[in-house]
């Protein structure tokens, strides 16, 4: 299936779509949850198109190598019967820091996002005396903003020192609101002449990993066309997969829809946020629901 040059439709379900491909790559935060809760349509939805032989990996943009976001799914209330697996930018992170054993690293980021050092050969270390930067969202993102660390960054930034962006998200939602995340402090670094190398979406490593994944656990090779996205983001779900070569759905939420849950989503905003050209979404849909 490719991408027409008609309007991208709204669907209610992603049933009559979704059913036709073998694997799908999910987004987690803004399709699975919100950052407080599950939305337990999306389970449904994901648990169907498993229990008739689809493959479902999720696939995020979070900090946390897998097996933490696995735990935080099911705080949330995400069953493990609504995916095959998780591959995240937390997972992409240790391996890239794999390639820095003995570094002495500055993390950039919320004491919660530790577990992506577990077991690695690095030490953590004050700005100063740091070689290598792993960046995985503002300390606290509650209330701070970019802003707020241009003079730390700067200061990194002459230093010529590598970041690790470990989230290239710049924005999500979290309950009702939008809270800043690593990539918008890359997007900082860069500006101010630092070097990042970004651990996930739209970076074709993750997908890479993604298929990969898929593939082991259909038992078979999988072809591009057999994969559909499914996810919240412009620059980061619908952007990735137009990039790997795969079709996308695009789910409204706070980030680029109208109204709570875009419940507001129509055509028009649809053409303003796509256009008529380039690899678009398939469809687009309020809320992933099969």
């Amino acid at each position: 299936m490719t991408a027409a040059s008609s309007a991208v439709p709204i669907v209610d379900s992603v049933q009559d779509i979704g059913k036709g491909y073998r694997a799908w790559f999910v987004d987690i935060w803004g399709v699975m949850h919100n950052g407080r809760t599950a939305f337990p349509q999306a389970s449904a939805a994901t648990r169907a198109f498993r229990d008739q032989g689809g493959v479902v990996v999720l696939l995020s943009n979070s900090p946390r190598p897998s097996p933490a976001v696995q735990e935080q799914l099911r705080e949330f209330g995400v069953p493990d019967e609504a995916y095959d697996a998780t591959v995240t930018s937390g997972d992409l992170t240790r391996h890239e820091l794999g390639k820095h054993a003995g570094a002495q690293v500055f993390h950039l980021g919320p004491g919660r996002d530790r577990a992506i050092f577990d077991g690695l050969d690095v030490a953590l270390s004050a700005p100063e005396a740091a070689e290598l930067i792993v960046c995985s969202g503002p300390f606290n993102d509650d209330v701070e903003t970019p802003d707020d660390y241009t003079g730390l960054l700067g200061a990194l930034a002459a230093r010529r020192l590598l970041m690790i962006c470990a989230n290239p998200d710049h924005m999500v939602e979290r309950g009702h609101r939008l809270v800043y995340c690593a990539g918008a402090l890359a997007a900082v670094y860069e500006t101010l002449g630092g070097k990042v190398i970004y651990a996930g979406k739209p970076h074709m490593p993750v997908y890479e990993l993604a298929l990969e994944t898929a593939g082991r656990l259909a038992g078979e090779t999988l072809d591009r066309e057999r994969v559909l996205a499914i996810g919240d983001g412009l620059k980061t779900d619908i952007a990735g997969a137009g990039s790997f070569g795969i079709d996308s759905v695009f789910v409204a939420s706070g980030l680029h829809a109208p109204g709570e849950g875009g419940e507001a989503l129509d055509a028009a905003h649809l053409t303003e946020l796509f256009g008529q050209e380039g690899r678009r979404p398939i469809a687009a849909t309020r809320g992933l629901q099969w």
